[in-house]
């Protein structure tokens, strides 16, 4: 996909405003009929990010040091308690974690998004600790909380890092504006100490569960920017996965719904690594992530409770790096494989048009005829062998001009659908191939 914007934050030079701490509420301890229910219970992904290594470059790559930062992440699925996984995978050393909380939003404050609902704080701890260090290379999951929440909605995770960090580990694009700012501000109701205000990034942040009487488990979607949602509106949770997720609460009771997790990563190729540059002067950049079945085993595999995969990869490898049909399906046959021998459901989807995306060299007539044949094969011999396909090109392209997106569906770059084009694909998903 196109290159992630590159961005740069000044923090300001005022001091920071000081607000006031709301109290922390903790919970009592369960009882012997509550115990007995959580165990009754299971857990399910409600929210997911692929994570990678900082950039070369700026505070992905220096990190955060007694800074904290507030993240919002939207649920797909609901349930009684919740936990938090933090990750450190791609770090350099060591990271402390000083204090975290979960919050609701303030809804009153809707064009800042910094400011929590103070009545609805709490804190995360680690093994009974408010504190805890994840090892380099490690992940780090929260104490179960008493935390019910709802399906679709809104939460925001503070996390507070007292020394440096190093390179972060991080999602590039969230699509929703997180804040960073100095000293522990995990409670701080109001977001006023949050100065630095970019308009992506979750840090460390990977993934949410939640407990639940009765869970058909998730499905992850494996993909790249499209899938990512470049294109789409800041803040609007329009991403086509958001949007599946939408239809199935809305398609099925809440305890038959299964969690979408979203694990598309943006410029993530097939048989490419993220530095590797690409076709029109694109640089590369380690947050576009390894190659995609190097990433199975970390976005993919450990995810909680993950019974159906979506695979949607291969423009960029076309793009980018000019590789032919058959290394295409063959890493997309690689995949599909290893998610069946894990018992997985396994569907593909075939790759949409970009035709007038980028500089010269981008999209080329041969390398629309390497997309056309990747198509071919996928509604072909490649149907036979995934458990069903998603035709998103057939979806997005313009009858008149297969080779491209259909006006009505381009955010204006020719290669990404905009909130209607992210819609018409989600709505084109049939839900028995989910096994619904």
């Amino acid at each position: 996909m196109s290159t992630p914007k590159r961005w740069h934050v000044i923090a300001s030079a005022a001091a920071l405003l000081v607000v006031g701490t709301p109290a922390v509420v903790a919970s009592a301890g369960p009882s012997d009929a509550e115990t007995a229910r959580h165990a009754r219970a299971e857990w399910a992904g409600t929210w997911a990010a692929a994570v990678t290594r900082g950039n070369t470059v700026g505070l992905t790559n220096t990190g955060l040091n007694n800074q904290s930062i507030r993240m919002t992440v939207r649920t797909t699925v609901g349930g009684d308690r919740l936990r938090v996984r933090l990750s450190n995978l791609y770090g350099e050393q060591a990271v402390q974690v000083g204090h975290a909380t979960v919050a609701r939003p303030n809804t009153g404050t809707p064009d800042d998004r910094s400011d929590i609902d103070a009545a609805t704080l709490r804190e995360l701890t680690f093994g009974g600790s408010t504190s805890a260090t994840m090892n380099k290379g490690a992940e780090l999951l929260s104490d179960p909380l008493d935390f019910p929440v709802d399906e679709q909605e809104e939460l925001v995770v503070t996390l507070h890092f007292p020394v440096l960090t190093g390179p972060v580990t991080f999602h590039g694009q969230s699509k929703v504006t997180n804040f960073i700012g100095a000293s522990d501000l995990t409670t701080a109701a109001d977001g006023a100490g949050f100065t630095i205000r970019p308009n992506c990034c979750w840090m460390f942040l990977s993934g949410l569960d939640v407990q639940r009487r009765h869970s058909p488990g998730a499905i992850v979607v494996l993909g790249d920017s499209i899938g990512d949602g470049n294109g789409s509106t800041v803040n609007a949770h329009k991403r086509w996965p958001d949007l599946l997720a939408d239809r199935l609460v809305d398609a099925r009771p809440e305890v038959r719904t299964p969690g979408v997790l979203n694990l598309s990563l943006a410029g993530n190729r097939l048989n490419h690594e993220g530095p590797e540059p690409g076709a029109g002067g694109f640089p590369g950049y380690p947050e576009l992530g390894p190659n995609a079945l190097a990433r199975l085993n970390e976005d993919v595999f450990p995810q909680t409770g993950v019974k159906t995969l979506v695979t949607h990869l291969g423009i960029n490898d076309i793009w980018m790096s000019g590789d032919s049909a058959e290394n295409i399906i063959a890493s997309l046959r690689q995949i599909n494989q290893q998610a069946k021998a894990r018992g997985l459901r396994s569907l593909a989807a075939t790759l949409t048009p970009y035709e007038g995306h980028g500089n010269p060299g981008v999209w080329t007539p041969e390398k629309d005829a390497t997309r056309q044949a990747v198509n071919t094969w996928l509604r072909g011999e490649g149907a036979a062998e995934f458990d069903g396909l998603l035709d998103f090109d057939a979806v997005l392209r313009d009858p008149a001009q297969p080779s491209r997106l259909l006006p009505a569906y381009d955010s204006g770059d020719h290669i990404h659908p905009n909130d209607a084009g992210n819609k018409a694909m989600a709505d084109s998903v049939p839900l028995r191939l989910l096994g619904l």
